[in-house]
């Protein structure tokens, strides 16, 4: 089995519910969950850390040079780290990191260095991994793309009811508007539509629309 025939990619814009998703598919099919927005939010943590303006594409990229993230698996999924040290949910998803993503991620350099990272994951064994071009642009390959998405209106109440204030319009317009590998739906995928149906019937429809051989 190939590299990209072992990865089931779920994309999707933000607050869509891709990341519950494909947490719960992995476990489902005992699979390792690998949620790639956090190490976009890892290296966006650690840039302003440094102080670095992050609409600084090319103070970004020199920053980002010397930044080491590192992805180890625990208890079926990975976790990320930024030079040894783990990051927690509360840092991942502060209201800075939420609102400076978009722009980290669509510096050339930042994303070409961790498609690489994520590719090489798939060394570890059967992958669900989730993000903004999984199945477009890390694992183009794979016969497994799902799409998730919902209405911004969705989405939006779905982050207030988090406790989080970042503009979903304006981050779906900066990620699917970057030059880099933008936000699209994939080639051959199924797209799910989560605005108005529980996260168990999402996970079903997902694991129905596999054909895992």
């Amino acid at each position: 089995m190939s590299a990209a025939h072992s990865v089931i990619t779920i994309d999707g814009p933000a607050a869509s519910g891709k990341s519950s998703i494909a947490r719960l598919v992995a476990q489902r099919l005992g699979r390792t969950y690998v949620n790639t927005g956090n190490m976009y939010r890892a290296m966006t943590w650690a840039v302003l850390q440094a102080g670095v303006d992050p609409q600084d594409a090319d103070a970004v990229r020199a920053a980002a040079a010397d930044i080491v993230i590192e992805s180890p698996v625990i208890e079926g999924k990975t976790q990320v780290c930024v030079s040894g040290r783990p990051l927690t949910d509360a840092e991942l998803n502060s209201d800075p990191v939420n609102r400076a993503v978009s722009f980290i991620a669509r510096v050339a350099e930042v994303r070409d260095r961790l498609v690489a990272d994520q590719r090489a994951l798939a060394t570890i064994g059967p992958l669900v991994m989730e993000g903004r071009d999984i199945g477009s642009v890390v694992f183009p390959d794979s016969p497994h793309k799902i799409y998730v998405d919902a209405t911004e209106e969705v989405r939006a109440s779905r982050r207030g009811a988090q406790g989080l204030s970042d503009q979903i319009a304006e981050r779906d317009r900066i990620d699917k508007q970057r030059k880099n590998s933008p936000l699209v739906i994939p080639r051959g995928a199924i797209v799910i539509d989560n605005s108005h149906i529980t996260l168990d019937q999402a996970v079903d429809q997902v694991i129905a629309t596999l054909q895992l051989t």
